[in-house]
């Protein structure tokens, strides 16, 4: 992601990288000072891993703090209002033409995707497939194991 390349989120995932960012900043920072602090009190910081583990996870927290700075003021936000073509925030209800089973889907911008919440980004194979398409087309994806084909059942606004 270059430095200059906007981030699409909805307006659920910007709250949520607000969060994030906020709970880092205030109680993550106290909680690792402490850890910090606690370390050194045992002594030798050359061979003291509970010190290195300590400095290890915030130099990880102030990575993302940042990361996450740079994203929310890189953000558009997005919300999806129409209903009648898939775009960033719908949710779409699909069938899986050769198992016949449903699945709901959410497309959001690739800094919110999850799949284990099926949040699925704009830009994988599955939201490409999706952008722009309507109730009752029939949407292949090119996966690993080859085409899956899908019929589109609903499209949602939140």
């Amino acid at each position: 992601m270059s430095s200059e390349e906007e981030v699409i989120l909805t307006p659920e995932g910007f709250a949520s990288l607000e969060r994030e960012l906020e709970e880092l900043k205030t109680v993550k920072r106290k909680e690792l000072a402490s850890r910090i602090k606690t370390a050194i009190s045992y002594g030798d910081l050359k061979e003291n891993s509970e010190y290195h583990s300590a400095k290890d996870d915030q130099a990880f927290m102030e990575t993302r703090i940042l990361q996450i700075e740079k994203m929310l003021k890189r953000a558009r936000i997005v919300k999806s209002e129409d209903a009648s073509i898939v775009q960033v925030g719908s949710v779409v209800v699909l069938n899986d033409v050769e198992l016949g089973e449903k699945i709901e889907y959410r497309v959001v911008g690739g800094a919110e995707a999850n799949v284990a919440e099926n949040k699925i980004s704009y830009e994988s194979p599955m939201g490409k497939a999706l952008m722009g398409r309507s109730v009752g087309e029939l949407i292949q994806v090119d996966a690993p194991m080859g085409i899956i084909e899908y019929e589109l059942l609903e499209i949602k606004t939140v």
